[in-house]
């Protein structure tokens, strides 16, 4: 177990190399450092020596990929691309292009954003599988094919609307809860139950589907045949047999996604006000704040690496015949 995880972290490393470099290209295809400048000093009258200035304090005075007024090894390490990268690489953030400590901000964000995305996480998991079980339980009925009708009708619509659509009727017609905005502890409860709702009704759809057609594939396997054969009622065969053999392609999707709730939601988060880590990258984007940005998609990315090595961990305790090699 132990060598299987320092595999998977040693191939990690040039996957997150890969992504890095990808980061750096889009973001410079449509930016340059002067821009870049000229956006975070906002004077009116901003001289060539103050965003030469700029960019000297912050580093970004430094070639991109290759630096050819260097010599030897220093042509590729002395570039701005290997200096931040390798800071990325020991979590090491620094500061942002308006001097504001990431790290810190990260810290002080994480927490709005799980406020949200646990609840959502746990609840929609619940919800999807239950509504799945019931369905694979009436399989064929009126309920069966109304619901599958439903469900790609809430597919079909996008997310934007249900946001929209809860905050006038909720908020704006009944007054039930607030628009937007964002408090620390129990006082901030008000604040996250809508995000909450749109969050586990859009995904709805998708996710009875996607849980009804793992258990549809069990339920006509021979183990469950077996199972009715003995005199086990469809429920015991559901809950007893379908789930627990159905949980292996679940964790496929369940495992993985938990690492990255620390991201936050970029849309739910921008539209509600909720100061999260998404409403956080959104606002770097905004205002061309490349240090925020290469920080962020960074530790994306870890964080999904990370959950794709929890699933196949996982795997092993649900099912012993899986062996890590």
């Amino acid at each position: 177990m132990f060598a299987y995880i320092i595999k998977r972290l040693l191939y990690a490393i040039p996957i997150l190399i890969g992504v890095n470099l990808i980061t750096f290209m889009l973001f410079f295809m449509v930016n340059t450092p002067d821009d870049m400048a000229r956006s975070q000093l906002g004077a009116k009258q901003v001289t060539p020596e103050m965003i030469e200035a700029w960019k000297v304090e912050r580093g970004y005075d430094k070639p991109l990929f290759v630096n050819g007024e260097a010599d030897g090894i220093s042509t590729v390490t002395d570039t701005l691309f290997v200096q931040e990268s390798l800071k990325l690489f020991t979590f090491n953030f620094g500061f942002s292009d308006a001097k504001r400590d990431i790290g810190s901000d990260i810290k002080e964000r994480m927490m709005p954003s799980l406020a949200i995305a646990l609840p959502t996480f746990a609840i929609a998991l619940i919800t999807n599988i239950s509504l799945a079980l019931l369905l694979v339980l009436f399989r064929g009925s009126m309920l069966d094919t109304s619901m599958m009708i439903v469900a790609v009708m809430i597919m079909s619509i996008s997310s934007l609307f249900y946001i929209i659509a809860g905050q006038v009727l909720l908020s704006k017609i009944y007054h039930w809860v607030p628009i937007s905005g964002f408090e620390s502890g129990w006082g901030g409860v008000k604040f996250i139950i809508l995000p909450i709702m749109i969050g586990v009704f859009a995904g709805i759809g998708a996710g009875v589907r996607w849980y009804r057609s793992i258990f549809l594939e069990q339920i006509n396997q021979d183990y469950v045949r077996t199972a009715r054969a003995k005199g086990l009622s469809e429920l015991r065969v559901l809950f007893g047999h379908v789930l627990s053999n159905g949980m292996l392609p679940i964790l496929t999707g369940v495992v993985v996604v938990i690492p990255t709730l620390f991201m936050g939601s970029l849309i739910m988060e921008s539209f509600f006000g909720i100061p999260g880590l998404g409403s956080y990258t959104i606002d770097a984007i905004n205002s061309q704040d490349f240090a925020i940005v290469k920080a962020m998609v960074f530790l994306g990315s870890v964080l999904y690496i990370i959950g794709l090595i929890l699933t196949d961990i996982s795997y092993t305790i649900f099912d012993p015949r899986v062996k890590l090699g």
